[in-house]
């Protein structure tokens, strides 16, 4: 199993796993493009998977992992910015890394968190012909171990 097939499993099932939680995939359109976006726990990788990603593992990190799509569902390059700002306006740039994969591209971020804090983030998704979406969600994070 690769590594990308690891991870887009991991995905998947935290998807489904902890959707109770507020985890769960989600997607924004913008013009002929989907931007999608997941928040998970750090703490559901296998160490050798954020080793290999230079993730910190931590119950008190969650990673965020967008990937934008032409019409086609196919996975394109974009610009991808954000922040995080939890109740306390306390805000932290997302430095989002962009990991590519046979035909995958997706962008991994990390928030740092204090167990059950709400964060508001922001992501700005821009593709090649410059057509772009400013995507606004609250998130509540919790700790994992």
């Amino acid at each position: 199993m690769t590594i990308r097939t690891a991870l887009t499993v991991l995905l998947s099932v935290a998807a489904i796993i902890f959707s109770p939680l507020g985890v769960a995939e989600q997607m924004q359109r913008f013009g002929q493009y989907e931007l999608h976006y997941i928040v998970i726990p750090t703490t559901m990788l296998k160490p050798e998977i954020a080793a290999e990603y230079d993730i910190s593992r931590g119950k008190d990190r969650a990673l965020v992992n967008v990937s934008v799509l032409n019409r086609e569902k196919k996975a394109i390059n974009a610009t991808i910015i954000g922040d995080s700002q939890n109740l306390l306006g306390q805000l932290q740039d997302l430095d989002f890394k962009q990991v590519t994969e046979g035909d995958a591209i997706y962008y991994l971020a990390e928030i740092r968190f204090a167990d059950q804090e709400v964060h508001r983030i922001q992501i700005e998704a821009t593709a090649p012909d410059g057509k772009s979406t400013l995507l606004k969600f609250n998130q509540k994070l919790y700790w994992a171990e």
